[in-house]
């Protein structure tokens, strides 16, 4: 770790601890404005039959564009509406089946309030998040998330900090309790997150990896060690699976097994493979999933692992540097 020797003219820690402590304490605050409302809000979005619509302008669109997506990968459907976009057609994206969550600082927002006639023909329901209950906002909506009257973090009280802090707090716990109430699982998490390192840990099968790679090695057992090895060099694998005459897995060989073995004879190489080979090798079926071969590989302290199929027989070859780019 390098030590910071430098000096400052000035040391702004004090503002930077300042500012932290005065956010957290307005998130911790909000536990004591947490009421029914709140309640009646998760209610309303677990029996909406359409999408969640997140709205808002500047900064609180900027919050509103976060809690969107946490909802939208933690199974509650939702999309983000500009509200000038709304007013231009993309109004025609809400259904009378949406919840609507509005978020306005001042809950006087002029182009969330210019939404609110279409909204109301539509037949969407409103939430509103402000931190004045008697705004305009506020009294159009079918439900009031008031984030109390925090002093916001900006000396000049002007740029919205404290404020979009605990909106963006509130919105996540909303979030997490949906979540929980809809028994959100990690394998559904995967499900929205494909890509991700969870995804492929969760999604991401033993065949599907062998599919990618290629690699499969294949020897009879009756074959000599010599071709075994050929092959095993071919594909660059440091072991090979070997079959019976019905193409079963019967053991597995690796360059360990041959080099062992010629320490002991410069014969071996006209061995026969049935000679050399464990034969009570550490197999995956190709369904299990990916993350379990890693699992077995770490177990047995082994570097590749064949995947077989329902009828016992190799399909792929896994090494552990395939699973280990893949992130598992």
């Amino acid at each position: 770790m390098l030590l910071n020797t430098k000096t400052y003219s000035q040391d702004y820690t004090n503002n930077v601890i300042a500012v932290l402590e005065k956010e957290a304490q307005a998130i911790l605050d909000l536990k004591g404005a947490i009421g029914h409302a709140v309640n009646d809000a998760i209610q309303m979005i677990l029996e909406c039959h359409g999408r969640v619509v997140i709205t808002g302008i500047g900064k609180s669109g900027i919050i509103g564009r976060k809690i969107n997506a946490t909802m939208a990968s933690t199974g509650t459907p939702s999309f983000f509406l500009h509200p000038s976009e709304g007013l231009h057609g993309d109004l025609g994206m809400v259904t009378a089946n949406d919840v609507i969550i509005a978020i306005s600082n001042s809950g006087e927002s002029e182009e969330v309030l210019n939404l609110i006639p279409s909204i109301k023909k539509i037949g969407a329901k409103m939430i509103a998040i402000v931190k004045n209950p008697l705004s305009t906002l506020a009294i159009k909506s079918d439900i009031v998330l008031c984030i109390g009257n925090a002093e916001e973090a900006c000396p000049l009280g002007l740029a919205p900090t404290t404020s979009t802090t605990v909106t963006l707090a509130l919105g996540d716990a909303v979030a997490i309790a949906l979540l929980q109430a809809r028994n959100f699982q990690p394998e559904d998490f995967a499900v929205f997150h494909p890509a991700g390192s969870l995804g492929r840990r969760l999604l991401l099968k033993a065949a599907d990896v062998t599919q990618t790679t290629r690699k499969n090695p294949i020897v009879l057992h009756s074959d000599s060690v010599k071709e075994a090895l050929f092959l095993m060099t071919t594909q660059g694998m440091g072991a090979i699976s070997v079959v019976d005459e019905r193409q079963r897995l019967v053991g597995v060989l690796t360059d360990g097994d041959i080099r062992r073995a010629f320490a002991m004879s410069v014969d071996m190489l006209s061995y026969a493979v049935d000679e050399l080979c464990n034969k009570q090798p550490v197999c995956i079926q190709a369904e299990e999933l990916a993350a379990e071969a890693m699992g077995l590989m770490e177990k047995h302290k082994i570097n590749v692992l064949p995947v077989i199929n329902s009828e016992n027989q190799p399909i792929g070859m896994l090494h552990i540097h395939d699973l280990m780019n893949l992130g598992l």
